[in-house]
């Protein structure tokens, strides 16, 4: 894009320049076309998935100029990237139900939600799915999903401060980044990788896996889960018979 037509816009909104998608945090008019333009790419990835996805769908859909999307997003990759950027920009909060175990379950299944529900399920999956084309959307992808889990962990430290999961060796801490992710593991994998259907009874099963594995210390450091054999780990297995 280097013709007279991109010149003037660029004279006309400013010099052109390639800045990070998602690194400033602007207000105002640059705000509200960052929305737009955001609100047009889930639409474009719910339709049509990331390998359909172009500029000028985009353009047709959020009403922007495709000269301005080039210029300050520079391609679809640019474009998803920033959608994830301010998706993570969002005043989400984790449940608060007042128990680890309500917690948990809430949570399992806020991700069925999400990836079920007929408005929010195709373009979240197709977010995913842009994670494994893209490296810059992968790389926002992992930046939403750590600031996301990031904010989770306050289910772990009010349970802690309940006294309602073990502490470890020497006051150990509990890892709770480790617990949050152990919840929607188990449906991310049958959503992206056995392609099987999630509902809100295994949201409950996955959210209790988590809470039995929690309760035994499994991501307390040093701390022996009751049951774990306690013999020669070196030894081999001892054979049926």
């Amino acid at each position: 894009m280097s013709g007279e037509g991109e010149k003037k816009q660029s004279e006309s909104d400013g010099p052109a320049s390639s800045p990070t998608p998602g690194t400033r945090r602007p207000g105002g008019r640059t705000a509200r076309t960052r929305t737009v333009v955001r609100d047009a790419v889930l639409a474009g990835l719910g339709e049509l998935g990331y390998p359909g996805l172009t500029v000028e769908y985009v353009a047709a859909r959020s009403g922007v100029h495709k000269t301005t999307l080039y210029r300050r997003w520079g391609d679809v990759e640019g474009l998803v990237a920033d959608a994830l950027d301010l998706a993570g920009e969002d005043s989400w909060l984790p449940p608060d139900t007042g128990s680890l175990e309500g917690d948990l379950r809430a949570l399992a299944r806020e991700v069925v939600t999400s990836f079920t529900e007929p408005a929010t399920g195709a373009s979240g999956s197709a977010m995913i799915a842009a994670g494994f084309q893209s490296e810059r959307a992968a790389t926002a992808l992992r930046a939403y999903y750590v600031e996301r889990f990031a904010r989770c962990e306050t289910i772990v430290e009010r349970a802690v401060a309940r006294g309602e999961l073990p502490a470890g060796p020497e006051g150990a801490a509990v890892d709770a980044g480790a617990l949050v992710r152990a919840v929607p593991a188990p449906l991310l994998c049958r959503l992206f990788i056995t392609r099987e259907p999630i509902d809100e009874a295994l949201a409950d099963q996955a959210a209790a896996a988590a809470l039995a594995a929690a309760r035994a210390g499994v991501f307390t450091p040093g701390r022996v889960a009751p049951g774990r054999p306690t013999g020669d780990a070196s030894a081999p297995p001892r054979q049926g018979g």
